[in-house]
């Protein structure tokens, strides 16, 4: 990682043509246990439109301790001069079935925008979970959504699907007649993966995923959003 101090379990990697910054922290917090406890006790409902799922906030003080260690590598990563501002952050559990996912829920997605927007997702499932993966638009070859080409790429899907037809009501997990999955990382108890908002990801699940709302069962995660300078 050129001009990035790393540590151990810390790894830096570039996906895509646009070279978008990821960065991979295992044994992210040191008490992931302590944090999923925390989240067992809390009550989920629907927030948003489009996560396929249910979620929770999470306490302030404890979001106060996981980014303050972390804030000095997200700056020199993303080339921010001062700490990034918390949007939210939501203990989040994916509990859609396949079958029932809107058109939007089928397609990979992006957060914001604005370049700033970042994203920090911190895997505290222990079953298996799949992964993330990132995407790139195939009829246009975007691989980030901005407010120059947000128009031209929803147009463009207006067209894809009126030659390939919708998708079908399934997880994304791989490439597929209207986007190329550039990426992908594996979900891993108490890893965190960083990476800008507006870059096309969504959640790799495997072929059965558990869908359990039960934190301690589930697919849950960390989601945090944050905005740079």
């Amino acid at each position: 990682m050129s001009g990035i101090a790393t540590a151990p379990g810390v790894r830096f990697e570039r996906i895509g043509h646009g070279e978008h910054p990821v960065l991979i922290i295992d044994d992210f917090v040191a008490d992931p246990v302590a944090l999923r406890a925390k989240a067992q006790a809390l009550i989920y409902k629907p927030m948003g439109k489009h996560y396929p799922g249910v979620r929770a906030s999470v306490a302030p003080q404890d979001v106060a301790a996981y980014l303050a260690p972390v804030e000095q590598i997200i700056m020199e990563t993303f080339g921010l001069h001062t700490p990034p501002r918390l949007v939210e952050a939501m203990y989040s559990l994916v509990t859609t079935p396949p079958a029932r996912l809107t058109p939007i829920q089928r397609i990979p997605h992006y957060d914001g925008l604005q370049p700033g927007c970042l994203a920090l997702l911190h895997y505290l499932g222990e079953a298996e979970m799949g992964g993330t993966g990132f995407y790139r638009h195939k009829s246009t070859g975007f691989e980030q959504i901005t407010a120059d080409n947000h128009s031209a790429y929803d147009a463009a899907l207006h067209r894809d699907v009126a030659h390939h037809g919708l998708p079908a009501p399934a997880y994304i997990g791989g490439d597929t007649p209207l986007f190329e999955r550039i990426a992908r990382y594996e979900a891993r108890f108490n890893r965190a993966i960083i990476y800008r908002g507006h870059v096309l990801h969504c959640a790799d699940l495997p072929a059965h995923p558990n869908l359990s709302a039960d934190p301690q069962a589930g697919r849950l995660t960390v989601n945090t959003f944050l905005m740079g300078d």
